[in-house]
């Protein structure tokens, strides 16, 4: 038995170590190369190009800048509204739990192009509204800025950051803040001294993550940087391979070294982050009592900043695709835009070949690719929780490395290996590629799953005589079932509004929703952009309540054949 979970190990070691480490070395080969059409031909040119650029400074300062202060904004958001869920009284908690959760189903681009409709300083709706209200001769916000981007991208990294710091917070033992409170400190010392140092690994762990994230980003520099020309990396690689006549993937292939090298850094720091939180644990099995800070008149003004947050992250950005999605052209809501409301822009989509095909391209990556993702990730679950061995600790290392791969850049990596093979320019391109970077996704709940099953329910199945095929048919799938239907949800969900990586490997015929909105986007029409986006997030949910549905009843039919 040990034998055959070896041989397991070191075969999924060699599948999950080709998708994570081949586009990296197909990535560092290339920014080496010549050219595409010249492969293997050596040179250091590309980044002597890359990095003496006259607009790559600049492109840096802002990357930085974009980078820094959405993860700072959003870190600061998080542990604001962690403080008021977890250790205050503070009315309509459930609200946390949604913000937690529903704006991670909303795509990054969908909510960038919601805030452009709002805020553009042309013809955006609040916008227009404060100018006819207060009679200005200009808008008084501008989100084509840096820090319309920093706003954007903060809100959108907000719930991660949550869910890291909430359940930190949450088991701190407040004693600790007495006993300062008791010492004589004052209340900001106490944060500053106490409470801030023992939730530091925490902290840290949200604002890496956050690094990571708007490193990585691409819908918020595409949507709100580039009408406004404030360029950081991601677009600046996006104009080397998608605009212009002469595309050079070697050069971008440099560029790509350096933020890869980068992500790659942070990712194994977050990791040392959270793997030493046992060091600040302060709840052992005695002594420990939740104690709720009462707010007093505070309540309603703080209960008012939480649910402007909402509003901001869950109700605007769906209201607004859906009213736009309505009307003729870009108005404000009154009497006149309501009279006005059709289904043109409706009929126009699902008339629209083009629009038809990436929604088959869609849904069939979101199905077939979650589906062959979960299978590889029950296997590569399997091996890291229950072979402790060197090799699967090697394919833990592989398994989390895609997490840290920026899509446009480990794109690019897989545009050097797939067009030397059959697969460039066709949707197993996609597929591959999806999976490989989104492997964590399905990896992780599993491995989770796996933690809570104990290796003696398998060995007594097999001391029973039941062979490894049916112990796992009949004992550890169905105990898996809530952990498979959840990463089954995050890889559907994320390979359905993928847009970093197809617009790299994507070509005629290979479109998916993603592109397609984005070219809607780029030709202004916003009407037929608000019905596809709007289609995009109902077969999202419906992927969501079927998969739960399906598990559910599987989870009850294995329960009555037993």
């Amino acid at each position: 038995m040990l034998e055959a979970r070896t041989r397991l190990t070191w075969a999924l070691v060699l599948v999950v170590g080709f998708l994570t480490v081949c586009p990296v070395v197909m990535l560092a080969l290339g920014s080496l190369s010549e050219g595409l059409t010249a492969f293997g031909r050596f040179t250091t040119a590309k980044y002597v190009a890359a990095y003496t650029d006259p607009a790559f400074f600049g492109v840096m300062v802002n990357t930085v800048i974009f980078v820094l202060g959405s993860s700072v904004l959003a870190t600061v958001l998080a542990l604001f509204l962690a403080y008021l869920n977890t250790r205050t009284d503070i009315p309509f908690k459930f609200l946390f739990g949604v913000l937690s959760i529903i704006p991670m189903m909303i795509p990054h681009l969908l909510f960038s192009v919601s805030w452009a409709l709002l805020l553009n300083p042309s013809n955006g709706m609040i916008n227009t509204v404060l100018k006819n209200a207060l009679g200005l001769a200009g808008a008084p916000f501008n989100i084509y800025t840096l820090e319309g981007m920093i706003l954007v991208e903060a809100l959108l990294d907000l719930p991660i950051a949550y869910l890291i710091i909430a359940p930190a917070m949450a088991s701190f033992d407040v004693a600790l803040e007495e006993s300062s409170r008791v010492c004589g400190a004052s209340a900001w010392r106490t944060l500053v001294r106490v409470t801030l140092p023992i939730l530091r690994p925490a902290i840290l762990a949200a604002f890496i993550l956050g690094l990571v994230r708007s490193l990585a980003s691409f819908a918020v520099p595409q949507v709100l940087g580039m009408p406004g020309r404030v360029n950081v990396l991601a677009t600046y690689l996006y104009e080397m391979i998608s605009l212009g006549f002469s595309t050079d993937y070697g050069k971008a292939a440099a560029v790509g070294m350096s933020v890869l090298a980068t992500s790659v850094t942070l990712i194994y720091i977050y990791r040392a982050f959270t793997s030493e939180s046992e060091r600040f644990v302060t709840i052992a099995g005695r002594g420990y009592r939740p104690t709720m800070i009462e707010l007093g008149r505070a309540r309603i003004p703080l209960f008012g900043v939480v649910a402007v947050l909402s509003l901001a992250m869950i109700v605007l950005p769906v209201a607004v695709l859906l009213y736009t999605s309505f009307i003729p052209y870009s108005m404000v809501p009154g009497a006149r835009a309501f009279s006005m409301m059709s289904l043109k822009h409706w009929q126009a989509v699902l008339n629209d070949p083009l629009s038809m095909l990436a929604l088959k391209n869609s849904v069939f990556l979101a199905v077939a690719g979650a589906t062959l993702g979960v299978f590889l990730s029950v296997f590569v679950g399997y091996a890291i929780v229950k072979v402790k061995s060197r090799a699967s600790g090697i394919l833990e290392s592989l398994s989390f490395l895609s997490f840290s791969f920026p899509g446009i850049v480990i794109g690019v990596g897989f545009m050097w290996f797939f067009v030397q093979t059959p697969l460039y320019a066709t949707i197993w391109a996609l597929l591959v590629g999806y999976i490989a970077t989104y492997l964590p996704y399905g990896v992780r709940p599993m491995a989770s799953a796996f933690v809570q099953i104990h290796s003696h329910l398998e060995e007594s199945s097999l001391v029973c005589g039941a062979s490894h095929l049916t112990t796992m048919r009949r004992i550890i799938v169905p105990l898996l079932v809530p952990g498979i239907v959840a990463a089954w949800i995050l890889m559907a969900s994320m390979f359905l509004r993928e847009l970093t990586l197809s617009v790299v490997l994507s070509r005629p015929g290979t479109e998916v929703l993603a592109i397609q909105i984005l070219k809607f986007a780029d030709d202004g029409l916003w009407g037929k952009l608000s019905a596809l986006g709007i289609i995009m997030i109902l077969i999202s949910t419906a992927l969501v309540v079927l998969a739960t549905l399906a598990g559910r009843r599987y989870a009850r039919g294995m329960a009555v054949a037993d």
